[in-house]
């Protein structure tokens, strides 16, 4: 495969701020004061168990809509989408920038903590728990946790491309500090964000506010915020706005403001994904020649199956070869029995032409299925004798009567 490059642009992309903090420090304060700027265009408000978003249209200049569902991970997840279109629509015209506020992440990830819990307690080992004490601790087990986490990254996706400005809130706040086995730490504290731990890491920017001490800049991705890491302490911010933050510190220019290039590695299927799709019949031959550099990319070609020394590779090259072949096969004509259509090297031809009576083709049938249970007759050869001995029995009903 060559090497594909390009110039990096220098463009700032568009941001994603996360503004945190303890109760009632003016987290959606600050959002609801966002959407009056005049450098803004058309504001959302995702409302996620706060409550908060008919109440902040109060706030003097605040013009922004309420986005609503139905509090269902599909309801979100579409409105989310919708939302991006729209976002989407007017960077096109040159609008003014979309703002989507969602308020808060801590609870988005609060829900997704609750299905996983909701799904442990309906597997076999936690309803035998239960049954016992109904009060049993449940556990919860990895692959549950994955499928949340599965869901969040599906979220955070929309809003690391949002082509506008995204702002998320969330909970903070200082908690005992834990062990590596996570026992509480005996009189030390740290300070936690509340939501998924990926959280601060997909942020562009990160607030945090605080009811007695002035905005912090805790850090920022970015070239000109000047905050170095490991070198800058966190930048007090006493004149603090959003508007300030994205249009004078991050400089943020709509005109040449981008969504983030955000190239999500893909899973790689199996073996047997590869092998199912390349077994259909409608699998063409230049579809079988992608799914074989596809095995050779995943470095599986050399996977055997049970009761064949066939491997993936192998049998790849082999069902290309017989799709090529068949395509470049003249047509059979209409009308013409289905048993002629079987090439006459093929060792099945014999036997479907040897049948005789609908009973011998029923045989045949039986002795068809053998051989696709011991892998020594591809599914789609079995599907063509198959048919053949159709056609055939069906000529033979007439003269059987």
């Amino acid at each position: 495969m060559p090497l594909n490059t390009r110039k990096p642009t220098g463009a700032v992309p568009w941001p994603l701020v996360l503004i945190e903090g303890q109760e009632k420090c003016g987290k959606s304060y600050a959002c609801a004061v966002l959407s009056g700027s005049p450098k803004v265009g058309r504001s959302l408000w995702l409302d996620l168990n706060e409550g908060a978003a008919d109440e902040y249209g109060a706030v003097p200049g605040a013009r922004y809509e309420v986005i609503e569902h139905d509090g269902t991970w599909a309801s979100i997840i579409a409105q989310l989408a919708a939302a991006k279109e729209e976002a989407s629509r007017a960077a096109g015209k040159g609008d003014k920038p979309v703002v989507l506020i969602v308020d808060s992440v801590t609870a988005e990830w609060d829900l997704l903590k609750d299905w996983a819990s909701s799904r442990a307690a309906t597997s076999g080992a936690n309803k035998r728990k239960l049954a016992q004490d109904p009060n049993a601790e449940l556990q919860v087990s990895m692959n549950l946790w994955n499928d949340a986490t599965a869901r969040h990254r599906k979220l955070m996706a929309i809003l690391m491309t949002f082509p506008g400005i995204v702002v998320m809130t969330a909970r903070g706040k200082e908690v005992a500090s834990l062990d590596p086995n996570g026992r509480p730490v005996e009189g030390t504290k740290e300070y936690k964000v509340e939501g998924h731990k990926t959280l601060a890491y997909d942020a562009s920017v990160w607030v945090r506010l605080s009811r007695n001490r002035p905005p912090v800049i805790v850090g920022s991705r970015s070239v000109h915020a000047g905050i170095r890491p490991g070198v800058d302490d966190p930048q007090e911010a006493k004149g603090f706005t959003l508007e300030w933050l994205i249009f004078d510190i991050l400089r943020c220019d709509p005109s040449k403001a981008h969504s983030r290039d955000l190239v999500e590695p893909k899973a790689e299927r199996t073996p047997e994904q590869i092998r199912d799709e390349a077994l259909l019949l409608t699998t063409t031959y230049q579809r079988i020649a992608e799914l074989y550099q596809e095995a050779r990319d995943a470095t599986i070609e050399t996977t055997t199956w049970e009761g064949s020394d066939e491997n993936l590779a192998q049998m790849l090259y082999r069902i290309g070869n017989d799709r090529k072949a068949e395509a470049s096969a003249p047509k059979v004509p209409a009308g013409t029995p289905a048993a002629a259509a079987l090439p006459a090297e093929d060792a099945w031809h014999d036997k479907v032409q040897d049948i005789a009576c609908p009973e011998d083709g029923e045989a045949a049938k039986a002795d068809l299925r053998v051989s696709l249970s011991k892998k020594s007759i591809t599914s789609e050869r079995f599907e063509q004798v198959m048919a053949a001995i159709d056609g055939k029995i069906a000529s033979l009903e007439p003269v059987a009567a």
